[in-house]
C-alpha cells in the first residue's frame, strides 16, 4: 500500500526508542498524516513539552490547540480525525473487543517489555520478564494462523500496539523457536513489510534489526 499525505498541522514529540511512541507513529504513517515528528531525548526534554503536557511525558501529540499525552488516546483520536483507512471497527461490540485486546497486550506483553527495556529492575527480574514474555509469545503463536492480522482480517489499531514490541525482540534478547512459532513469524513479516510500518521507524529503530 502507498502512504498518502494529507494536509495537517500536527507536531509529534516522540521518543525514538519507545514502543509507545512507535505505535502512534505507525498510526500517523498508516493514515498518511502530514506531521512534524520531533525526536526528543527523554532525559533532556524541551520546556515546551512541560507547557503542553502536565506530566511532561513522551509521547506528546499537538494538533492546533489540542495537546494529547496518552498514546492510546492519540491513536483513537487520529482514527476519528482521519477516518480512512479505519483502524477501529465501526460497531460498538467489536470496538470494545479491540480495546480489550489492547488492554491485554499492555498487561501481558508491554509491561514485560518495559521491565526489559527500561533496565531499572534487578538482573533477575529482567531475566524473569524476558522468560515470561518469550513463553507467552510462544503460547500465543497458533492464533496467528487463523487470520492475517491480530484476530482480524484487516490491519487494525491492535496491530499498531503489537508491532513495536515484536520489532524489539532482538534488542530484548528474545529468540523464538522457529518451528513452534511459524504463524507468528509470518505475521511479523506481514507487519514489517507494510509501507506504513517502514515509514514509522525512527533511525534508532531502523538500527535495532540491521
Amino acid at each position: 500500500m502507498g502512504v498518502v499525505t494529507k494536509r495537517s498541522s500536527m507536531t509529534f514529540f516522540s521518543d525514538a526508542q519507545s514502543h509507545y511512541s512507535h505505535r502512534v507513529r505507525i498510526v500517523l504513517a498508516e493514515k498518511g498524516v502530514a506531521v512534524e515528528v520531533i525526536d526528543v531525548d527523554p532525559d533532556n526534554k524541551p520546556e515546551e513539552i512541560a507547557d503542553l503536557n502536565p506530566y511532561n511525558s513522551l509521547p506528546t501529540l499537538v494538533d492546533r490547540e489540542l495537546a494529547l499525552y496518552e498514546p492510546n488516546i492519540m491513536m483513537e483520536y487520529l482514527d476519528e480525525r482521519f477516518p480512512h483507512p479505519p483502524l477501529l471497527p465501526v460497531y460498538p461490540v467489536a470496538r470494545a473487543q479491540s480495546r480489550l485486546l489492547i488492554h491485554r497486550i499492555q498487561r501481558d506483553w508491554c509491561s514485560l517489555a518495559d521491565v526489559i527495556l527500561e533496565g531499572k529492575e534487578s538482573a533477575s527480574k529482567v531475566e524473569a520478564a524476558r522468560k515470561e514474555l518469550r513463553e507467552s509469545l510462544i503460547a500465543a503463536a497458533p492464533i496467528f494462523s487463523e487470520k492475517p492480522y491480530f484476530m482480524n482480517e484487516e490491519f487494525t489499531i491492535v496491530d499498531c500496539c503489537v508491532a513495536p514490541v515484536l520489532w524489539r525482540l532482538q534488542v530484548m534478547g528474545i529468540e523464538l523457536p522457529e518451528k513452534q512459532v511459524k504463524p507468528l513469524l509470518k505475521y511479523m513479516e506481514r507487519l514489517f513489510s507494510r509501507e506504513s510500518f517502514k515509514a514509522s521507524l525512527s533511525e534508532l529503530e531502523q538500527e535495532m534489526n540491521s
